[in-house]
């Protein structure tokens, strides 16, 4: 039985993480077992340029935090390495980590995952590192909002150099005040 203060300093670890968890859009859990420390280190880097928090965590604790905010479906994902990636974007630690389940294929493996505090399969989780980062899906709208706009810009100007109009007229100078 481990003595009173090691238990507290677990309880206020479960505690916090099971804050964390109601806190985070979606998490991903990952077994990562037989990735390198310059591996390790690539992915927590990447991690951190996207937002995502990443962390092994020991099995019982993060066990008994998906049991305290209701996601105990994943408690039979909880064996062997485990490490858990979570971001208030949906998308983010989906992406991250399937990139890199992808390059290190059989060394790190996505056991499961959850989004706004319900677990969900494997397939969504795929659909969801299938979506692009916030910054390229906004600027494919931009970029679709200014199509419209670009293509009447051009016609206007076909038209206006079709009726012999110059194509563009030069500034007057304003005169210079005295």
């Amino acid at each position: 039985m481990p003595n009173a203060k090691v238990l507290s300093e677990k309880q206020a670890i479960v505690e916090s993480l099971s804050e964390k968890l109601k806190n985070a859009a979606a998490g991903v859990i990952v077994d990562y077992k037989g990735i390198t420390v310059a591996e390790d280190t690539a992915l927590r880097a990447e991690c951190r340029k996207n937002e995502v928090e990443y962390a092994v965590i020991k099995n019982t604790m993060l066990r008994r935090a998906f049991n305290n905010v209701g996601l105990d479906a994943l408690d039979d994902q909880l064996n062997g390495t485990t490490s858990l990636a979570i971001a208030s974007d949906p998308v983010a630690p989906a992406r991250v980590i399937a990139e890199f389940a992808k390059k290190l294929e059989g060394k790190f493996e996505i056991k499961g995952g959850f989004m706004d505090g319900k677990v969900v399969d494997m397939d969504t989780i795929n659909s969801l590192a299938a979506i692009p980062a916030l910054p390229v899906l906004q600027a494919q709208v931009l970029g679709t909002m200014l199509a419209p706009i670009t293509g009447l810009a051009v016609v206007l100007k076909q038209i206006a150099e079709k009726q012999g109009a110059p194509a563009e007229e030069p500034a007057a100078e304003a005169p210079a005040a005295e």
